[in-house]
């Protein structure tokens, strides 16, 4: 089971530069960017939140890599990963005969961060035992290998993540309430891709670059068309696949440019539900505006700048619109 576990564990970068494809102009990233960079001047804990694939391990990085701390270890765990009876043994490190198959001293993760930064990912994936072990270091500075007898002290900076609602875990009885305000000392939301539309041809052009260099194609590039419905598709699995579809695109397609036709089913799907607004004869000016205003949110994009601009309109004068017209109601991932 440790070697298992291993997989979980990381302590090289998984990416080169500061914060790499932590990219985006939109707002939402020029906030997330500047929250990140003012908490890495600090040595406090930070949980970070966020849905599955938006990119809350390269936050941690971006973290590390701007902190005091950035010449020493990251070290990645996957919480989610870690057996219930090897959390002591994996978080704190073990001595020489302390259980059957400890044939040696191994340091712990705690210690392999020693002057750095660890990342402790899917905490809300963490066992009861490792919560409240987790917990104890947090509050105390310190810990006891497993088998071993004298205190050892880090000095280690914690960053969490997390794609699950701590407070409600926390109401369900699946979290402890008291590591959870331990962590929670600074939060960082990072956005899911639908909220942040602008930023997707950025993102798409990135991995167009990386992954023609990997597979050894020819330059490539979207379609305008093809940009333009991936910018209205939800991406429910956020960047991460985003990164998937462009990887596959630059393997499967043949030319230079990718077009409509080689784009994902579900893709070239949501926009045909997009496109199947009728408007009816005998309705009034202000009753096809408002579906189309409806139908535009629900099925092209609930990004409201990004609506705006398909619409043709201002954001403010969406707004008005949406009020007028009682559309007000916020769809998920509506901004």
């Amino acid at each position: 089971m440790a070697h298992e576990f291993e997989a979980a564990v990381e302590t090289a970068p998984r990416e080169n530069g500061e914060g790499a494809l932590l990219i985006g102009e939109s707002e939402a990233m020029r906030r997330l960017r500047r929250a990140a960079e003012e908490v890495a001047r600090s040595d406090v804990t930070v949980l970070i939140e966020g849905e599955s694939g938006t990119g809350k391990e390269l936050v941690a990085r971006l973290i590390h890599e701007r902190s005091a701390r950035a010449a020493q270890p990251f070290i990645f765990v996957n919480c989610a990963a870690l057996p219930e009876q090897l959390v002591e043994a994996e978080l704190f490190g073990h001595r020489k005969g302390a259980f059957t198959d400890a044939r040696a001293d191994k340091p712990g993760r705690f210690q392999l961060a020693n002057g750095g930064t660890l990342f402790l990912d899917e905490i809300g994936d963490l066992s009861p035992k490792g919560q409240g072990d987790l917990l104890r270091v947090l509050e105390d500075g310190a810990f006891r290998m497993v088998g071993g007898t004298e205190l050892v002290r880090v000095d280690v900076r914690v960053v969490a993540a997390t794609n699950k609602n701590l407070l409600d875990a926390v109401a369900a009885g699946r979290f402890r309430e008291d590591l959870y305000y331990r962590l929670h000392v600074i939060p960082i939301a990072v956005p899911p891709l639908r909220e942040r539309a602008d930023d997707v041809p950025l993102l798409i052009e990135a991995f167009l670059v990386r992954f023609c260099a990997k597979h050894r194609r020819r330059p490539k590039r979207l379609a305008p068309e093809a940009m333009r419905l991936c910018q209205r598709f939800p991406w429910p699995g956020n960047i991460r696949q985003l990164r998937n579809v462009v990887e596959r695109l630059v393997v499967t397609s043949s030319g230079n440019v990718i077009g409509v036709d080689e784009l994902p089913d579900d893709i070239r799907a949501q926009d045909g539900a997009a496109a199947s607004v009728a408007i009816r004869p005998g309705m009034t000016i202000e009753e096809a505006e408002k579906l189309l205003i409806a139908q535009t949110i629900k099925h092209a994009t609930a990004n409201r700048a990004a609506a705006a601009r398909l619409l043709g309109i201002s954001r403010r004068a969406l707004q008005y619109k949406l009020k007028r017209y009682g559309l007000l109601e916020r769809p998920p991932g509506a901004v």
